[in-house]
């Protein structure tokens, strides 16, 4: 009987497979890729007594179910990391590449494939100490850790607490060094989020992290500081595994700098998103880094990305350890997905990184900035001051990488603007007089603000058109899967944008009397179009930097590009007195070095951002539905922009001429049109879409309501999907007639599991399932109980004693509690309350994720107000 079960749940769950990965209907429905599948169970109450404060917990539990997820075939936990070596080379030594094998485990919370990769990196790590020399002292560590602690995570507070989970930890030093020598530390993780096999994120790392240790005992080389790895296995539960290293490990004072090691996609040239804290992680980078891509800019946009990083555990929240943040950014497509497998990797991306991390690591042990935690206290102590300042820097071309400090920054930017506002003075030393210098300014002034005018017009024109291709198509994104789309609409508008001050203000309005300075006005308008486009970039610098950011670098040099352009322009005016194509030519060639950066750093920013808008959260419609288009639209203006915009003083006539415009504007029109003949989504470049099967219990033993619950994560809604997928429409029963508004939704709360990064989702629906076979597959659901009689203290105040059975699940990944009431205390995180939720002026809600197997259950206890 038990065996026809299994045999109806796998044809039930191979069918659901089937309708999501149907040929039929070419890649529209191969294109829809179910992200996860997440099962929550377990709703309980816990009541009080009447006339006395009231406490409510609700528990979500998810264990692992490979329904609408394709999983691999066969033993999943014998398939761990695969470790080859490669003809390659890193840094003279034999390089390695991630096998088949690893793509095909899932190695995350819950599976015993976790447990095989731990053993598996373990044994490379002995496999490597017993080829060390003499010279050598290599200590392998497999720690368990536990842990709670609070924090916040998307801007919601939230408690964790965890236990049992690995991190292994290998030490490389020489024989004569002592336990409390400063250290450098790299840190990768080895688990992967749900539903992915996690080649990218982050087996590459792992992979990275054995070939440094490998490489420097084979090396011949002795570091003069110890290297300790980090293979932690709990990063995707909210960085808990770096955490538990940082509150427990015995080497954790020693660390002097770190190097975190990441994935947000599937290569390109590792990018260093953070550093600090100060300006020495970034400049160690800059002199060492064989392919360096970092730009300091990243750390002013980071934050504005739905997501964090084992960084925030070494360099801000326990450790105010200097390091660097360094990942793979390109091929997001894949992130998070069933499809990061290592098929999908860049070719030549671990390689550049190793090579990268190599260097770092010998240029941070033989630094004398390296201090461990003691050491750095004591600097600070006598001298009362930290370096917590943000310096500037960027790549040009990842040929090399340009670093000054923020005290250079503040000259260096100043001088565009102090050369912008002594320039009338300069220009007009020949007819000096305050009327004549005040003239001058006010028309340098007025170009600055055509020119300020002329890029907001950039930016807008293609929001406007972004917004009017919506209304006429049956979809947004068109461009997710085709970036070239993106630019082919918007670019041509973005131009005409740029270009209607100058058609608008043909004459420009003179202040200057053009027979006193014995100048054309042409001449004059030219010159106060150029310097008022100067201004522009030079204010835009110096404003960037005040505001406390560490960007700015982009203008900066295309202000900087743009005086030798002027004065090469200005000499090839003299022997023919008008422009011609040497005079503009004379112009543009000085520029190239500035606009090839431009169109580099854009190009890398656009496609980031647009792979990006596939997991940025779903905004309820109207408005929600037309702001990735409107955000990738207006990206695309700015960036255009700023490649064009340097050029416009000079051939802003000659293109701003009727027929160009109006080119221009048929080429975005085209474009649009084309765009809709494209479909938003491929088998490259797919749509998330969440599952989850809900089940609401009464106690352990008893099923009130069992749904199937769906979410997005961008604009095109559900409907959309089930329009291009009918097979799961019909799977789930659904009719042509169903709308919003005669649908279930989903209630927020009902995606407890995942929060914080539930309020990426809206309009989730709601569909009736089956709870017949359930008590098959479990004999007890997770369940809240107390363990001990409650307990009135003489503050008035009454604690409560609860226990967390996880019932008879088996790989659970997480579990969530929802404890809603007037709390004053708790025994978990150090008996601090996180930051709470509230809703509609109710009471406040506490949320705590707890993870990590265990035979024993979770036991806490609250303190209620009365």
């Amino acid at each position: 009987m038990k065996d026809l079960d299994r045999r109806k749940t796998a044809s039930r769950n191979q069918r659901a497979r089937q309708a999501l990965n149907s040929k039929e209907g070419g890649h529209r429905h191969r294109a829809i890729a179910m992200k996860q599948a997440r099962w929550p169970l377990c709703w309980s109450l816990v009541e009080t007594p009447a006339n006395t404060s009231t406490v409510r917990a609700k528990a979500t539990i998810t264990p692992e179910l490979a329904l609408f997820t394709p999983l691999p075939d066969g033993d999943v936990g014998s398939s761990v990391i695969g470790y080859q070596p490669d003809l390659r080379s890193v840094a003279g030594s034999a390089a390695y590449s991630l096998t088949q094998r690893y793509a095909n485990s899932l190695l995350k919370e819950g599976r015993q494939g976790l447990k095989d990769a731990a053993q598996y990196i373990k044994t490379q790590l002995e496999m490597i100490k017993e080829r060390a020399r003499s010279n050598i002292r290599i200590e392998i560590e497999d720690t368990t850790v536990n842990g709670t602690f609070n924090m916040i995570f998307l801007g919601h507070g939230i408690s964790l607490g965890y236990r049992n989970h690995t991190n292994i930890v290998m030490r490389i030093s020489s024989v004569g060094s002592q336990d409390t020598d400063p250290s450098v530390l790299v840190n990768g993780h080895f688990d992967s989020p749900l539903g992915s096999p996690g080649a990218g994120d982050c087996g590459s790392c792992v992979a990275s992290m054995l070939e440094l240790a490998r490489l420097t005992v084979d090396s011949g080389w002795v570091p003069p500081r110890p290297i300790i790895f980090l293979f932690n296995g709990a990063e995707e539960l909210f960085m808990l595994g770096s955490h538990g290293f940082m509150t427990t490990h015995k080497w954790r004072d020693t660390i002097g700098a770190f190097i975190n090691v990441e994935a947000s996609g599937t290569g390109g040239l590792d990018v260093v998103c953070q550093s600090g804290p100060g300006s020495w992680p970034s400049s160690v980078y800059a002199q060492s880094a064989l392919y360096p891509m970092a730009n300091s800019a990243a750390q002013d946009v980071f934050p504005v990305v739905p997501g964090d990083t084992d960084y925030r555990m070494f360099a801000n929240d326990y450790g105010n350890i200097p390091g660097l943040d360094m990942i793979f950014l390109l091929g997001g497509y894949f992130y998070h997905t069933s499809y990061d497998t290592v098929e999908r990797l860049l070719p030549g991306s671990i390689q550049a990184r190793g090579e990268n991390l190599f260097s770092l690591i010998k240029a941070f042990t033989n630094s004398s900035k390296l201090q461990n935690a003691f050491e750095r206290e004591s600097l600070v102590a006598a001298t009362n001051e930290s370096d917590d300042e943000r310096a500037v820097f960027f790549d040009y071309l990842s040929w090399f990488l340009i670093f000054y400090s923020r005290r250079q920054a503040v000259i260096l930017h100043g001088i565009p603007v102090a050369i912008y506002l002594f320039m009338p003075l300069v220009s007009r030393l020949a007819n000096f007089g305050l009327c004549c210098w005040i003239a001058t300014f006010y028309d340098f002034i007025k170009g600055m603000l055509l020119h300020a005018i002329g890029i907001i017009l950039a930016a807008l024109l293609p929001v406007i058109f972004a917004i009017l291709r919506l209304f006429f198509s049956g979809h947004s994104m068109n461009w997710f899967a085709h970036p070239f789309l993106a630019f082919m609409m918007f670019v041509p508008c973005s131009l005409v944008g740029l270009l209607i001050p100058r058609i608008v203000w043909r004459c420009f309005p003179l202040s200057q009397d053009a027979s006193v300075l014995k100048s054309s006005k042409e001449e004059l308008a030219g010159e106060a179009r150029f310097w008022g486009a100067f201004g522009f970039y030079a204010l835009f610098t110096l404003a960037y930097l005040v505001a406390g950011l560490s960007g700015g670098f982009l203008t900066f040099s295309l202000s900087v590009f743009m005086l030798p352009a002027w004065i090469c322009f200005c000499l090839s005016l003299k022997p023919l007195g008008h422009q011609s194509l040497r005079s503009i030519a004379c112009y543009v060639v000085p520029l190239i070095p500035a606009l090839t950066y431009a169109v580099y750093f854009s190009g890398f920013l656009a496609q980031f951002l647009i792979e990006k808008m596939g997991m940025m959260g779903s905004l309820a419609p109207p408005h929600g539905y037309f702001i990735p288009d409107i955000v990738v639209a207006a990206t695309v203006g700015i960036i255009t922009g700023c490649c064009v915009g340097p050029l416009i003083p000079v051939i802003g006539h000659w293109l701003s001429r009727s027929a160009i415009m109006q080119s221009l504007l048929h080429l975005s029109v085209l474009a649009m049109a084309i765009s809709s003949q494209f479909f938003p989504y491929s088998i490259d470049a797919h749509k998330r879409v969440v599952f989850q099967h809900t089940i609401l219990t009464a106690d352990a033993g008893h099923i009130m309501d069992s749904s199937y619950e769906f979410s997005v994560v961008d604009s095109n809604s559900l409907f959309f999907v089930f329009k291009h997928a009918p097979e799961v429409a019909k799977e789930l029963q659904i009719g042509s007639e169903l709308s919003f508004r005669t649908a279930n939704l989903s209630r927020q709360e009902n995606w407890m599991a995942l929060f914080p990064v539930s309020f990426l989702f809206s309009r989730s629906l709601k569909f009736p399932a089956k709870s017949d076979d359930i008590m098959k597959q479990y004999k007890y659901f997770p369940h809240l109980s107390s363990y001990k009689p409650q307990k009135v203290s003489d503050r008035g105040s009454r604690t409560l004693y609860l226990e967390l059975s996880l019932g008879s699940l088996k790989e659970v990944w997480v579990a969530v509690l929802n404890i809603t009431g007037p709390l004053s205390s708790w025994s978990l995180a150090n008996n601090v309350l996180p930051v709470p939720e509230t809703a509609k002026g109710g009471p406040p809600s506490y949320m705590c994720r707890l993870s990590g197997a265990s035979h024993e259950n979770w036991t806490f206890w609250l303190e209620v107000k009365l």
